[in-house]
């Protein structure tokens, strides 16, 4: 009978070991200003999700907080999961805090009016199908950190003009390769076109800054471009509203016209 009774506790004992984990990292679903969260107890971590049977509910602008509390206890948001806003037609406008690193599969699915989306520099992985058919957006950047961006993320993202990819998956025009990012772009500027947020194009044989899309007040320019002067394209630095003093040096040959209108 004692042989019997340790033995049921040692299998007790082991049950318990094998479904600690799961208690430790059981998730509660909550809405908070009207977003819904996955909150796990045991890393302090959220992931913004959906409502059960009903995902389509989103206002036109959204604004993701870093860090959301819940009965007393602050979490750090760290992923857009999966289906988080499926089929939000009416978004157009989201900001996403630094501290996401993964955006799920099927997260913006159909977001048919969402016009722009800035990816934080932490995420790492973007899923499949991500931004599916999502329209309206016409200029995709593809932070540092990326890794993986799965197949179809950006099907059908028709009006796509622009890629600026600062991570080392090397990433091209009409391909399908990397969720289709480039498929439809007129332009896909790789991390060894752009230096300090300026871009340059070899155009003519000659290299031409294109664009700026940083968001500094004071900028100075890089010397060179792969060790040889070049040119500011017209329009490169057009509506920098925020831009108060800039340095051009003297690799510089020509200005376009506009550049800085």
């Amino acid at each position: 009978m004692k042989t019997n009774t340790n033995q049921l506790k040692k299998a007790l004992l082991a049950l318990f070991a094998m479904l600690l984990p799961l208690v430790a990292s059981a998730q509660t679903k909550v809405e908070i200003d009207g977003i819904w969260y996955n909150l796990t107890s045991e890393t302090k971590q959220a992931e913004v999700t959906f409502k059960d049977g009903d995902w389509n509910e989103c206002s036109n602008t959204i604004t993701i907080p870093a860090t959301v509390t819940y009965d007393g206890v602050a979490y750090s948001v760290t992923s857009i999961g999966d289906y988080a806003f499926n089929d939000c037609s009416n978004l157009t406008t989201i900001t996403i805090p630094e501290g996401v690193t993964s955006i799920g599969r099927n997260a913006f699915f159909a977001c048919s009016s969402l016009t722009t989306i800035t990816i934080p520099e932490g995420v790492t992985s973007i899923g499949e199908d991500a931004f599916y058919n999502c329209s309206s957006l016409t200029t995709i950047n593809i932070p540092e950190g990326v890794t993986s961006i799965g197949e179809w993320a950006f099907l059908g993202c028709e009006n796509i003009k622009t890629v600026f990819n600062y991570s080392k998956l090397i990433i091209q025009k009409g391909s399908l390769n990397y969720g289709c990012v480039g498929y439809y772009a007129n332009k896909v500027f790789n991390a060894d076109c752009i230096i300090d947020d300026c871009v340059f194009e070899k155009i003519g044989g000659v290299h031409h800054l294109v664009d700026y899309i940083g968001n500094a007040t004071e900028l100075t320019l890089p010397d060179n471009y792969q060790g040889k002067s070049y040119q500011i394209g017209n329009d490169a630095f057009a509506y920098c509203s925020s831009l108060t003093a800039i340095t051009i040096p003297e690799s510089v040959t020509s200005i376009g016209d506009g550049a800085f209108q």
